[in-house]
């Protein structure tokens, strides 16, 4: 097996209020996010490829506008938009479209993160 990879960035500003009135992160503030796309399969012998690069893109690259330099929050879906819950809203997006899709690794700073592996993988 084999596991394709394409990173993306967006900006975008939410609040996380689940964390109390006085956290720091139930302030607006925002992130530059790093998203890394993985995707698992077989060499298709016909192509020498899993997926391209260009599908991959085809598919994050209109979610991405939908994020990019938005307030999270108010995106439907999105209410508690922690990493995790923006992770499993990409996946959800994803996954119909770029069925190769194994794996998301989303950061939202240069130490903070989360891989996520789809539903049928959590524990």
């Amino acid at each position: 097996m084999m596991i394709v990879f394409k990173r993306f960035s967006f900006d975008a500003a939410h609040r996380l209020p689940c964390l109390g009135e006085d956290h720091r992160c139930n302030r607006i503030h925002g992130h530059t996010f790093h998203l890394e796309v993985r995707c698992a399969g077989a060499i298709n012998p016909e192509t020498g490829m899993v997926v391209t690069y260009e599908a991959i893109k085809a598919t994050v690259g209109p979610l991405l506008d939908e994020l990019d330099h938005h307030y999270l929050n108010d995106l439907p879906g999105l209410e508690l938009p922690t990493t995790e819950n923006l992770a499993h809203h990409l996946w959800v997006r994803i996954k119909p479209k770029l069925p190769t899709l194994s794996e998301i690794v989303l950061q939202e700073t240069a130490t903070a993160g989360v891989i996520y592996r789809g539903p049928e993988n959590s524990s």
